[in-house]
């Protein structure tokens, strides 16, 4: 039976390493993201608890239940495939202390059902996934034990969460539960949770009025407001625009209304914003001293940065998180960009000058908590990497980490054709925008060069790593 063993060195004690992986959504974290695994069950480090999750394979959606068992509490446990697409799969996590630091070593004993591919054929063809995705979760667990240590004499905060359910903010609670907060999850009257979030706990209220339905706005250190409809997921007819403007406008001014009124006030606002505040600038440097610009995500940005201001007024510290390309293979934009790149048709779009300001998803959820964090913090924040690259850069990376050509053009009429105004202030329009505030805060990016972000994200890293793998059949 083939034996996949893995060795990662930890920056952090035994006792944080397994704090980290007993936390609630732990295993939401080390999802690989090119995988877009959809879980359904979240079990804890106990014997005889499970965790299900549906694998995305063509049309197929195959579940894997897998079981913990042998739970040794601050040192090691292990779990064992009782349904999935492999004949067997138990896999033993170690957490060995070493000094003030630790070391995760993963050994998995696997085998195909009926015995398919084995030897030489399972080292072509499995074990590359395989060691891609332990890559994949060794530098995400190595990553936020960093920024985790980063703060660890501080103490944890009771963190309020709008958008918690979508793309960002499914990775952010995760990350701040593995990080040692208490989140609360505050949720619109219609919002049903997924059935691995069933437990959470929220509070409920309805956004167009203000109406708390459930639990309170009382005693909250925290408050991360990230809600609000799609920008970029249909075309802007005036209904969805209006629907993309009264979903982030009336709801901010509510909540900090709210927040401004409470008894037990939180310490500091974190508010939603967007790089479009600055407009369209071509190739002119944009900092958080930079003026507002012109169009419709100028003007959104504006609106939702002001309805926030009860907050400020009211002594809460205010942060607006100016959001760039949240560059993840999960979904968003390059979700939308892999099929047609695979296929060879990812090119420069209109000649493909317009600048991208991106960030990888690690990056903003640590700057997002390095934020949080820091006292000092306040104000507007641009959230983008400190290397924005032209669209036609972008193609051509992401072409050869994928290894596809990227040469294929795609004229802008096609782009209005199909998209409208939304894809002339997406796509055919950019910023070239830079995160001056965040480096003078001395805040360090994990991925600060695209091709590093993209590698991680779609499992195909190429950089030394610190981590040693044994492969034995």
């Amino acid at each position: 039976m083939p034996v996949f063993e893995h060795h990662a060195p930890m920056p952090a004690s035994q006792e944080l390493l397994w704090a980290w992986h007993d936390s609630p959504e732990a295993f939401v974290r080390i999802m690989p993201e090119w995988e877009r695994l959809i879980p359904v069950q979240l079990g804890g480090l106990e014997n005889g608890e499970q965790t299900r999750f549906k694998m995305r394979l063509g049309p197929l959606r195959p579940m894997w239940v897998a079981e913990h068992f042998d739970v040794k509490t601050g040192s090691a446990f292990s779990d064992r495939m009782v349904k999935g697409p492999f004949g067997t799969w138990d896999h033993e996590h170690r957490f060995d202390a070493d000094g003030s630091e630790s070391k995760v070593v993963d050994t998995v004993n696997w085998r195909l059902p009926f015995h398919l591919l084995s030897g030489w054929t399972a080292r072509l063809t499995v074990m590359p996934r395989i060691r891609s995705m332990f890559r994949f979760r060794s530098d995400r667990v190595r990553g936020d034990l960093k920024r985790i240590q980063e703060t660890v004499d501080l103490p944890r905060r009771r963190v309020l969460v709008t958008g918690s359910t979508g793309l960002i903010g499914t990775q952010l609670c995760a990350f701040l539960f593995a990080a040692g907060h208490d989140v609360v999850r505050l949720l619109r009257k219609e919002t049903v949770l997924p059935k691995h979030l069933a437990s959470s706990e929220v509070v409920r209220w309805d956004d167009q009025t203000g109406e708390v339905l459930e639990g309170s706005f009382e005693g909250f250190d925290a408050v991360i407001h990230l809600a609000g409809a799609g920008i970029g997921d249909k075309r802007w007819s005036k209904a969805r625009k209006a629907l993309i403007q009264n979903s982030r406008t009336g709801p901010t001014r509510r909540l900090a209304e709210a927040l401004a009124s409470a008894k037990d006030r939180p310490e500091v606002l974190l508010s939603g914003s967007a790089i479009g505040v600055y407009g369209n600038r071509g190739d002119e440097v944009l900092d958080e001293t930079s003026s507002r610009g012109e169009g419709f995500l100028c003007d959104l940005a504006n609106s939702w940065e002001d309805a926030a201001l009860p907050a400020k007024e009211a002594g809460i510290r205010l942060i607006h998180l100016r959001t760039g390309l949240v560059t993840t293979a999960a979904g968003g934009l390059l979700g939308k960009q892999l099929l047609p790149a695979k296929m060879g048709a990812g090119g420069p779009i209109r000649g493909g000058r317009q600048r991208l300001s991106w960030i990888s998803m690690d990056d903003y959820i640590h700057a997002a908590h390095h934020l949080m964090m820091t006292s000092e913090a306040e104000g507007p924040f641009n959230m983008t990497s400190p290397n924005p690259v032209p669209q036609r850069t972008f193609a051509k990376v992401l072409g050869r980490v994928l290894r596809r050509p990227s040469f294929a053009p795609l004229p802008g009429f096609v782009i209005r054709l199909m998209f409208g105004e939304m894809g002339q202030e997406l796509i055919l329009e950019g910023q070239h925008v830079e995160p001056k505030r965040l480096l003078e805060l001395g805040f360090q990016f994990q991925h600060p060069e695209l091709e590093s972000c993209l590698r991680h994200t779609l499992g195909k890293v190429r950089e030394p790593s610190p981590d040693v793998v044994h492969m034995r059949s």
